[in-house]
């Protein structure tokens, strides 16, 4: 739902009229070749049995233009991990299970710790953490989008839009954060409008006019999880391994990217989660 709202320092890419998606689609497949997709889903193997999940993998079957798929998988034992690669085998596309859980992934994390690197704790940071060190480690995409997997409204649409700014080489985009309207029956997006948003602004008033500060206001919706961004940025980024992964990106961004690079794009017309 746009409001045409242009604020802060960061580019908002409205979701004006009714947007042509097989359109977006067919030129996603065509810069899709310049600019290979990866899809990096942190999950947990609790969310396969939700609806979300199921509705989310079967719009995924529809989508040509990904060049690959990471699923980081947590709180799965093997016989959970076993079921979680059927559940994941109907996508056509190029698929990868990282079981966070499993001995050969524990066994990293362990010579990280004896060598005193800090990881965090397990959650959706250090899975996607993991997920883009496989994407990166690869090197066969050049996009990384994100987004969570316990989205009821999702639709083609979401995804296209999220991943069009920065796979479309004309743009010059290296990172999108993605925004929706929160419009339902309830008052949803409690975090952001009830901490986030009043905390950076008492911040604002306390120190005054700092650019960090004002960078992050400038966001429609700061805990969104959705993001996309170049690989040469996703390698300079440190990505948070703990529970600050949305905050953390951004700030992290702010430091390694120019603002005329970073943008904000509406991907959906409502949205909800669970």
């Amino acid at each position: 739902m746009s409001d045409f709202y242009q604020n802060g320092v960061v580019t908002v890419l409205h979701r004006l009229g009714q947007p042509n998606v097989n359109q977006l689609e067919q030129e996603l497949t065509r810069y899709g070749r310049v600019n290979p997709i990866a899809l990096v889903l942190p999950s947990l193997y609790a969310e396969l049995g939700r609806p979300a999940l199921k509705a989310i993998v079967e719009i995924l079957r529809t989508v040509s233009y990904l060049n690959e798929i990471v699923i980081s998988l947590d709180r799965a034992s093997a016989l959970e991990f076993r079921l979680a690669k059927q559940f994941f085998s109907v996508l056509p596309q190029r698929v990868r299970l990282i079981w966070n859980d499993g001995a050969r992934i524990q066994a990293i994390l362990k010579v990280l710790v004896d060598h005193n690197i800090d990881i965090g704790l397990q959650g959706k940071g250090r899975g996607c953490w993991t997920a883009f060190g496989y994407v990166l480690a690869r090197n066969h995409s050049q996009v990384i989008a994100l987004h969570d997997c316990d989205i009821t409204s999702y639709n083609r649409e979401y995804l296209a839009r999220l991943c069009y700014p920065i796979a479309n080489p004309n743009l010059g985009y290296e990172f999108c954060k993605g925004y929706y309207s929160r419009v339902t029956d309830r008052l949803n997006g409690r975090v952001t409008r009830l901490f986030i948003t009043p905390m950076i602004r008492s911040l604002q008033q306390l120190v005054g006019p700092h650019a960090l500060l004002t960078f992050l206001d400038s966001f429609r919706y700061p805990l969104a999880g959705e993001f996309a961004m170049v690989r040469d940025l996703a390698w300079t980024n440190r990505i948070p391994g703990d529970w600050g992964l949305e905050i953390g990106v951004l700030a992290e961004v702010y430091r390694n990217c120019a603002l005329r690079r970073i943008c904000q794009a509406d991907i959906a017309d409502a949205y909800d989660h669970k």
